[in-house]
């Protein structure tokens, strides 16, 4: 792993994995509604929520998926990975308090593009609430050789 670049496409193979895991809280949806302008009462009013087929609020699905962002671009790649393409399916919803674990396994490594793809998962408690695909340009350490970097 290059420390400041993560993972280049030449260290990446088909099955490596890496995770990260959050508590979302009350401060997440009001800080995640602030950001994206997203103020569905579905997220922010727990009275309107219980009227829901969710039975009170639920996190922004977006928020959860963002946490795949921090696996791929902190962790696996890493640090100069450049997201390209993500597929996901919300499967479950994701409550306050919910512990969501987000893992990111290379499935297919294209050393000639500097591309990876990658299944990406998100569970609380063992059952997925979100999956799909990531497909990402990873750095290159034959590309920073032959440009003398």
């Amino acid at each position: 792993m290059n420390p400041q670049n993560g993972y280049d496409v030449e260290d990446l193979s088909v099955g490596m994995s890496a995770e990260i895991a959050k508590t979302i809280t009350d401060a997440d949806l009001v800080l995640f509604a602030g950001v994206s302008t997203d103020v569905n009462a579905v997220h922010m009013d727990e009275e309107f929520g219980q009227t829901t087929m969710f039975g009170g609020r639920i996190a922004h699905g977006m928020l959860s998926a963002s946490l795949i962002s921090a696996v791929l671009g902190n962790r696996l790649p890493g640090p100069g990975a450049i997201y390209l393409s993500q597929s996901l399916r919300f499967r479950a919803p994701v409550r306050p308090g919910d512990t969501v674990r987000a893992r990111a396994t290379v499935k297919e490594v294209v050393p000639e593009k500097s591309r990876v793809v990658l299944d990406t998962v998100c569970t609380v408690g063992g059952k997925v609430v979100i999956d799909g695909e990531a497909t990402l340009m990873a750095t290159s350490r034959q590309k920073r050789e032959a440009a003398g970097k």
